[in-house]
């Protein structure tokens, strides 16, 4: 598992408000499972037989499958590694540990498993990490027990090929009739055997208006903005070596942000080293607070960090000021996240009962409330949270609809040789920066 990726800095530290997450975002209006949370309805799935078999996907030099969506993958289920059994009590006076990145579950929501699994006395804690390399070294170390852990879909292969995760018996996880429903059976983890979704996000451009007096998202190629030297010192861009340089991709007019031609990597390569020269912009994942803050007018930012932008504006301040922009064809980078649970876990049947609480109508909305990265429920309309005040009218891009994923570009996991080359970039970049 060498070559792992350090993408996982992407979601640390944002909570969304001192004030409670629920009010702030006007959930109460919402009514949570109500009419505006009506749950489609969608077939339970029975757990996976230790014998079942893997498939498909395209492999890299090493042999390592890579999935993709033309490419899709089931990963096998590996002697000694079958689901747990259906029918089991939970786990009596047990410590249910999450492995996850900061401030990227709601505190609240905890407790409420807790409270609802009080007659076993249940405890949950939560340990976090900075980015992926760090979180798959502790894992493989076995030092702490980690019951569940929130990937990124590019780590999918990793962890499943090695026994590091648990298949799943979907008899414990009937809220997965909540999600959309390509997420049931998911390029990177066909059938769902061993993930279920978190958040889904897309990446694109924040900014304030009191700040920036044009309309960015007006510009011929609103890319451009971080290569213009009249906002020297003020932007900022993703401290995340896929997204800067995919940016940088779409930017010159590309559309594979999983490339392994060296002309075209040496191309972001040169581009890169040009943006650093022409606007020296930060590199960051601290944009959420600092755009509110106004310590930059531009960023490169996920959608969620926007919506969380709102709550760290000054006092007083309209939060109609911000913008976000991704590209209304919905040719722009968009990813999601998971959750999985770990084989070195001592607790299978609480983990598999908390994934399933996440997905829950009520939980997932109030984990929203939260972390401001919006969960894939089929009963959540995007087109209503102006409406219900999830987000202000300015905001409205943030939302993500599921078609949007199949214009979009996906970050896959990519072969160690083609890894090392983006990283190889990444690394000249930042020292230039």
């Amino acid at each position: 598992m060498d070559g792992d990726d350090t993408r996982g800095t992407r979601r640390t530290a944002r909570p969304l408000a001192a004030v409670s997450r629920r009010s702030a975002l006007g959930l109460g209006g919402l009514g949570l499972a109500g009419a505006a949370l009506a749950m489609a309805g969608c077939a339970r799935q029975s757990p996976r037989s230790s014998a079942a078999g893997g498939g498909s996907g395209s492999a890299s030099p090493t042999g390592l499958q890579i999935a993709s969506p033309s490419s899709p993958v089931t990963w096998p289920v590996l002697d000694g590694n079958a689901p747990i059994a259906s029918g089991l009590a939970p786990e009596k006076g047990a410590t249910l540990q999450l492995y996850n990145y900061v401030d990227y579950v709601n505190p609240d929501v905890v407790k409420a498993f807790e409270k609802k699994y009080a007659q076993y006395d249940v405890k949950v804690v939560v340990s976090t990490f900075n980015d992926t390399n760090e979180a798959l070294a502790k894992i493989r170390s076995g030092g702490t027990p980690f019951d569940i852990y929130f990937p990124s879909y590019d780590a999918v292969g990793k962890l499943a090929t090695t026994g590091l995760i648990r298949p799943l018996n979907h008899d414990y996880i009937p809220n997965i009739a909540n999600v959309w429903p390509q997420f049931t059976n998911p390029f990177y983890d066909g059938e769902w055997r061993y993930t279920v979704p978190y958040t889904v996000y897309t990446t694109g451009i924040g900014w304030r208006t009191d700040k920036v007096s044009e309309d960015i998202g007006a510009r011929a190629n609103p890319w451009d903005v971080f290569w213009d030297p009249k906002y020297t010192g003020r932007l900022s861009v993703l401290d995340d070596y896929r997204e800067t340089q995919s940016m940088a991709i779409l930017r010159a007019g590309g559309t594979d942000t999983n490339t392994g031609d060296k002309a075209a990597l040496d191309k972001v390569r040169a581009d890169l080293l040009a943006l650093a020269e022409a606007t020296r912009p930060q590199v960051t994942i601290t944009q959420y607070t600092a755009l509110p803050e106004g310590k930059l007018d531009v960023v490169h930012a996920w959608s969620g960090d926007l919506v969380a932008a709102q709550f760290y504006l000054p006092e007083g301040t309209d939060p109609g000021v911000l913008r976000y922009w991704f590209p209304p064809d919905g040719k722009g980078v968009i990813n999601n996240d998971l959750m999985v649970v770990l084989s070195g876990g001592k607790n299978p049947v609480l983990a598999h009962l908390f994934l399933d609480f996440l997905l829950d109508a009520d939980q997932s909305i109030a984990n929203f409330s939260f972390v401001g990265y919006q969960p894939p429920q089929v009963g959540l309309d995007p087109a209503s949270f102006v409406k219900n005040e999830l987000v202000p009218e300015s905001l409205a891009d943030v939302a993500v609809r599921p078609e949007d994923f199949d214009t979009g570009y996906r970050t896959l996991e990519l072969p160690p040789d083609v890894d090392a080359m983006w990283q190889e970039n990444w690394t000249r970049f930042k020292a230039g920066a």
